[in-house]
């Protein structure tokens, strides 16, 4: 058991743990300035391309909601090695094939490699720590899962220019492989109880946290926040290459940027960490959509790459501070139920993701961004709506306690 470990063997598990993080990231980000040269490559469509992204949210999603209870049954550790083996043998598959219909079905697998590691290492936090610390290592989830958007893209803006897009999943693989070999020198088992795997009681323990309104608002928030960031994911590489003619480096540049932004966002969070809960998210669900309203009117005037960037950088820090603000409110809510309540916010959270990026994808080419900051339109103005309802629920809440008082 990793408790009973020593204190420098608990610090270097504690910053594993903290690297695997943006593993999701890496895997979803760090191929998106190769999307047009893998349509070209492997002689596909852009919504094929865009697929594969898709496959690997719902795969990732669906995968969140069973494996938190089965790992409050069998343990963290074996399962997120065993993981580890199998993102590298996925990784070096795809690298090695031209079908397209393949790495999506890879990228399925990939998801639910990936969703038994991340699954693992949040439920890590919860096992080793607890108050204040716990809290505090909670705050700094987002802000350093934004490294893999914020660096992934960058690299592979350089290695879809140098090498080709396979490039990106022999990366993948190393990554995973390091992992791997320093998982198993440093790290070990963290659950102190193991559950046993009864369906009538995983039954009324998904019952119970999903009846919470609260808890699956904060979900729904998370998710909605996450794909307003996915519009440049997905439409971005195509208008940044075809449309204004850039390089798959300037691609890579643009995302590194917006991927500073998202944090940016979530340390701001942080710091805010003590203000008023209503008040700032309602300040950050407007300012995003009256600046993407702000976007569309003057892109029509200024119809260039850096304007679009000085807007989209702005709403992006509005993101990344609500998923912030709401992943450290919701994770906190049922702390006996960790792996379980951590796999329903993260599966949750990437099955909106999956349904945002289908609609993205199935809406239309965007081909100028405009057609972007359409899309942005359309999913701030429902998160803006869901922050509302949430709102005022807090709100009616607080007033039915004061009565009571």
């Amino acid at each position: 058991m990793l408790q009973s470990a020593s204190d420098k063997r608990k610090r270097i598990a504690t910053t594993l743990a903290f690297i695997s993080i943006p593993l999701s990231g890496f895997v979803t980000d760090i191929y998106l300035p190769s999307f047009p040269a893998m349509a070209k490559g492997l002689h596909a469509e852009e919504s094929a391309i865009q697929l594969t992204l898709t496959c690997f949210f719902i795969s990732y999603g669906i995968s969140q909601l069973l494996v938190g209870s089965l790992l409050d049954s069998i343990g963290r550790f074996k399962p997120a090695m065993w993981a580890l083996g199998a993102l590298i043998v996925t990784s070096l598959l795809i690298g090695m094939t031209n079908n397209v219909h393949l790495i999506c079905l890879l990228r399925v697998l990939q998801g639910i490699a990936v969703a038994f590691v991340v699954i693992s290492k949040r439920a890590f936090f919860v096992d080793m720590y607890s108050g204040d610390k716990l809290k505090n290592y909670l705050s700094y989830f987002t802000i350093i899962w934004s490294c893999g958007p914020i660096v992934a893209p960058f690299l592979g803006g350089y290695l879809q220019q140098y090498f080709h897009w396979q490039a990106n999943f022999y990366f993948l693989a190393i990554y995973a492989g390091l992992m791997l070999i320093f998982e198993l020198i440093y790290s070990g088992e963290t659950i102190a109880l193991r559950k046993r795997f009864d369906l009538a009681r995983i039954k009324a323990d998904y019952t119970m946290a999903l009846g919470n309104l609260s808890f699956v608002m904060g979900i729904v928030i998370l998710g909605l926040a996450y794909s307003v960031v996915l519009v440049f994911n997905i439409g971005g590489p195509f208008v940044i290459e075809n449309t204004f003619h850039f390089s798959a480096i300037v691609t890579g540049y643009c995302t590194l940027i917006l991927g500073f932004s998202w944090m940016i966002g979530g340390i701001i969070g942080k710091r805010l960490i003590h203000v008023n809960f209503v008040r700032k998210i309602t300040v950050a669900s407007t300012t995003q959509l009256l600046l993407i309203i702000l976007l569309l009117g003057v892109g029509y005037v200024a119809p260039q790459l850096w304007c679009f960037m000085i807007f989209a950088f702005i709403i992006h820090i509005c993101s990344g501070f609500l998923y912030n603000v709401h992943f450290t409110d919701t994770m906190l809510f049922f702390p006996q139920h960790a792996a379980m309540a951590s796999g329903l916010l993260g599966g949750l959270v990437y099955v909106i993701t999956s349904l945002s990026s289908f609609v993205l994808a199935k809406t239309g080419r965007m081909t100028t961004h405009q057609d972007m900051a359409l899309r942005y339109l359309l999913l701030s103005g429902v998160l803006s709506a869901v922050v509302w309802l949430a709102v005022s629920r807090r709100k009616a809440a607080l007033l039915k306690t004061a009565v009571a008082v």
